[in-house]
């Protein structure tokens, strides 16, 4: 067999496609949020740089393709070593660790088939618009799709901003535990960083959540109008 094909069906392969994956998605997660908190400059900042995206065109499409590509390996991955893992261990062991480890390890699948959910349903409202096609309709006065105007009548709606509030918190908890699993497979955990990356890990899920979160409080709040 091909040692790289040999690799990638061990146990400890999958595991670094895992991490990897979840590496490349995590910087995406970052950017996004980057790139979002602009509307708390103002229309001009958030239309420029959805305009900028927009002007990508193929390039922008590729990435999206890139990045769907991962979260699929992400999952498919993360569902092998979950049922390779319950398979190797008897039903005794498997109740003690479930007690032993943190709520967040234990619902990583969960947590992480829910967060996919949740990106189905925010690309279909506001990168298709499959849901609101009236969004499409939305231009400011330079003729570029208004952005800014998109996101506050999208998280005008309670039930669509209840909705991400759940969502990110929920990416925020798979978050918290996938970054130690990172550094853990990528052998970056030694006894002397591992407090570092646990604390690191449980800033970085926060942060995360409360700059997307902040974005749809404050619409809900009439801050950005």
């Amino acid at each position: 067999m091909n040692p790289f094909v040999s690799f990638f069906s061990s146990s400890i392969g999958r595991k670094w496609v895992v991490a990897l994956t979840g590496l490349a998605l995590f910087g995406f997660v970052v950017g996004h949020l980057a790139g979002n908190l602009q509307i708390f400059i103002g229309p001009e900042s958030i239309n420029r740089y959805g305009a900028f995206l927009q002007g990508l065109g193929e390039l922008l499409w590729l990435v999206r393709i890139g990045l769907l590509v991962m979260l699929v390996l992400h999952i498919v991955f993360t569902i092998k070593l979950r049922l390779e893992n319950r398979a190797a261990r008897p039903e005794r062991y498997a109740v003690t660790k479930r007690l032993a480890s943190p709520f967040a390890a234990r619902m990583m699948l969960w947590s992480g088939l829910m967060v996919l959910c949740f990106v189905i349903f925010h690309l279909l409202h506001f990168t298709t618009q499959t849901i609101y096609p009236e969004y499409r309709g939305f231009h400011d006065s330079l003729a570029r799709h208004d952005v800014y105007h998109m996101m506050v009548v999208g998280f005008s709606n309670k039930a669509a901003s209840a909705f991400y509030l759940v969502g990110v918190g929920l990416l925020a908890m798979h978050l918290n535990h996938g970054i130690q699993s990172l550094f853990q497979t990528l052998g970056w955990n030694s006894g002397k960083v591992r407090p570092l990356w646990e604390k690191g890990g449980q800033a970085f899920s926060w942060l995360i959540f409360l700059g997307y979160a902040s974005i749809p409080v404050a619409v809900m709040a009439g801050l950005i109008k």
